[in-house]
């Protein structure tokens, strides 16, 4: 089922939640709705699931228009962050809760609940814990179960609000693989909210990144991260080192550096900011005349395959962080306190009001 939103506006008393957002949701496609706490992609998974009503706008599932549709006509499967399970139930009958509560017109057999059910819990890799109860379980086999309990409808959506994050880190990282997976072998369309950038990136086919009720930029992860459309999103994905300067005729001058901003050609003395993620700079031993941005070491963590370096600045103290692999942090034996020089291999300009 392909998903569409239409011009959806959503306030709490004078608070924004989503602003003119429009988005598509390519069927069969696992989409991840990325930004910080409050930027409004809970209350737009809820507004897709008929959970809430915008105040203005449309919700379109095949190209129909299923604003007005209570969410039991939606035929979506809802997995909430804290599992929602019934805790005096087994989780065989909390996969089967759904189907047992049809109008009896559709409500299927017990022999085919049974079978489905016992399906599920294979197909989620649960089928010995068919009758323990919810509090006898990890969280991590509880998140799956409730999964199943969302799949045993048999949902042309699914919507996952911040699936894993009641989970630890471990825990997380394996069931995003496992859900991928999942996925792939289902095909549902699927929406899942997170503030993990790592776990979006991981997992989804595409990214909206959403900042202040607004859509920031949507893409494929790949194209996201390594073409972000604006600061924010350069800031939001991941780690990033910021170099405040002019920009004048496709140069940024920021403290006595130049960078080059081809973008910015035709730019005449504006205001900007160069943004370089750690592993884009190159590092070397500091030799005289050497081009590039002097700094000092002043702590290194090399634990793994990378080093992180900090490094202070000589010409304003300002702080860069880079990474380099631990086999080059090895071979040129750095130690604190050494001077080095760092050059960007790829660095982007944003100037005046996109800053």
């Amino acid at each position: 089922m392909s998903i569409e939103v239409k011009n959806i506006n959503k306030k709490f008393g004078n608070f924004v939640a989503l602003n003119d957002v429009s988005l598509e949701f390519p069927a069969g496609e696992l989409t991840a709705l990325l930004g910080p706490s409050g930027c409004g992609k809970t209350t737009l998974l809820r507004i897709i699931a008929g959970l809430e009503q915008p105040d203005h706008g449309q919700v379109l599932l095949d190209g129909e228009d299923a604003s007005a549709r209570h969410v039991r006509e939606r035929q979506v499967g809802f997995v909430f962050q804290h599992y929602a399970l019934f805790k005096h139930m087994t989780v065989f009958e909390n996969i089967a809760f759904g189907l047992r509560v049809r109008p009896a017109a559709t409500r299927p057999s017990e022999s085919v609940i049974k079978e489905k059910v016992t399906k599920l819990l294979e197909l989620v890799q649960l089928d010995w814990l068919a009758d323990r109860y919810p509090p006898q379980l990890s969280g991590g086999q509880r998140q799956r179960i409730a999964l199943a309990r969302a799949l045993a409808v048999e949902p042309r959506v699914l919507l996952l609000d911040e699936p894993f994050g009641a989970l630890d880190a471990k825990v997380r990282k394996e069931l995003r693989r496992w859900l991928r997976r999942l996925h792939d072998e289902l095909h549902v369309t699927s929406i899942f909210v997170t503030h993990d950038q790592e776990e979006a990136l991981e997992v989804a086919d595409q990214i909206v990144l959403m900042n202040k009720g607004h859509v920031e930029q949507i893409g494929a992860p790949k194209d996201v991260y390594n073409n972000p459309a604006s600061p924010f999103v350069y800031g939001f994905l991941g780690n990033v080192n910021l170099f405040r300067g002019r920009v004048h005729e496709g140069v940024l001058q920021s403290s006595g550096i130049a960078f080059d901003a081809p973008d910015h050609a035709k730019t005449q003395d504006a205001r900007g900011i160069g943004y370089v993620r750690p592993h884009d700079l190159e590092v070397d031993r500091y030799t005289s005349g050497a081009e590039g941005i002097v700094v000092q070491l002043r702590r290194a963590h090399a634990i793994g395959p990378l080093a992180q370096l900090e490094l202070e600045r000589d010409d304003n103290g300002e702080l860069i962080e880079a990474v380099i692999s631990n086999e080059r942090f090895g071979l040129l034996k750095l130690k604190e306190g050494e001077t080095l020089v760092v050059r960007p291999k790829r660095l982007q300009v944003f100037v005046d009001d996109s800053i």
